[in-house]
């Protein structure tokens, strides 16, 4: 064998194995794959997804289905090449760099922290909204989460206090709080009338100076929601905001007679405001593979994910645009009837 023959055998050998050694090398991505669907109106272990207690409830049918997205990888698990190459040729799923669901200031155990708050403020949010739409009044509180140790607050107020008052005027939400405390000065008393338990409670607080100059006593607060009767929604290991409107549907379907369905299987997506608004969310591609693979014949999509949505409907699935839950639940008005238009997804 000739001594050029030699080196490109030895090269070509080596270049198999390099690449090779390649395709098993871990790489910075995640991949993203249609996860399980729960019938909000359903159960997941034996266990009602949704309970309501102190209320009357009514008998419901069909599917009104949140959609998760799956995912595989992250810092403490990373996928190797060859599993991001499938991803990429695979369009039921999404590869997309680390950072997007691991943020580099963040730990995978902090993002899961962070999932876990979220679908829990999300169930609030859903509750208030759905109370909102059928005109069930219910009350809202300011609610100490923590005080930055050091600070005027550290010490004399504390997780769980209700402000009640702030220089005498009703606290009536976080930001009428956060602006009474930024009216004043550095160095001014800002006097709160707190909950605390079974006890009220006056604190008055020194303000002091934040690094940019504003007045500010160091608490971190969150409105909280007193409602007429108790809402428990169990997802098991579901995180992050997305649930919220199909969370307010079943929900609402709970609260009113008759199947809010008829039957039918409708799935969907978006985040949900206490007022009611519809939000945009992540993985809509993922999350309407996910709702046709579980049988759904209608999907109720954010607006404001429509244009992304729309080179992705698999067949058999039907994209319905919805803005706020009193589209969403006219929809599903729509869809149960068959009478009436539903609203389609555009472009633009």
């Amino acid at each position: 064998m000739s001594r050029r023959a030699l080196t490109l055998m030895v090269s070509g050998f080596l270049v198999l194995a390099l690449g090779v050694t390649g395709a098993w090398l871990p790489v910075p991505y995640v991949v993203l794959s249609p996860g399980p669907t729960e019938n909000t109106i359903g159960t997941v272990d034996d266990k009602p997804v949704i309970t309501i207690v102190g209320h009357k409830t009514y008998p419901t049918d069909g599917k009104l289905s949140l959609v998760t997205v799956a995912y595989q990888g992250g810092p403490s698990s990373r996928i190797d090449l060859m599993t991001a190459l499938r991803g990429w040729v695979d369009p039921t799923v999404a590869v997309v760099p680390e950072e997007t669901i691991f943020p580099r200031t963040s730990t995978a155990e902090e993002v899961e922290q962070e999932n876990t708050a979220e679908m829990t403020n999300s169930q609030d949010s859903a509750t208030a909204a759905a109370l909102t739409e059928l005109k069930i009044p219910y009350s809202t509180v300011v609610s100490v989460i923590a005080t930055e140790k050091g600070m005027p607050a550290d010490g004399k107020l504390k997780p769980g206090d209700e402000i009640n008052s702030v220089d005498g005027r009703l606290a009536t939400d976080v930001d009428m709080v956060s602006n009474t405390v930024k009216a004043h000065k550095p160095g001014d008393l800002v006097d709160f009338g707190i909950t605390r338990g079974e006890e009220r409670i006056d604190v008055s607080l020194k303000t002091i100076a934040s690094p940019h100059g504003k007045p500010m006593v160091g608490v971190t607060m969150q409105a909280k929601y007193k409602f007429p009767f108790t809402v428990k929604i169990n997802v098991g290991d579901v995180g992050g905001p997305s649930a919220g409107m199909m969370f307010s549907l079943g929900i609402m379907d709970k609260l009113t007679p008759g199947a809010m369905t008829g039957g039918k299987a409708v799935a969907g997506t978006g985040t949900i405001t206490p007022e009611g608004k519809v939000g945009p969310i992540g993985g809509i591609a993922q999350k309407m593979v996910g709702a046709q693979k579980s049988g759904a014949t209608f999907f109720l999509s954010p607006a404001e994910n429509c244009p992304e949505a729309l080179g992705a409907v698999p067949d058999g699935l039907r994209l319905v645009k919805v803005g706020t839950l009193h589209e969403a639940a006219k929809a599903v008005d729509v869809i149960r009837t068959g009478k009436g238009s539903l609203a389609s997804c555009s472009a633009s």
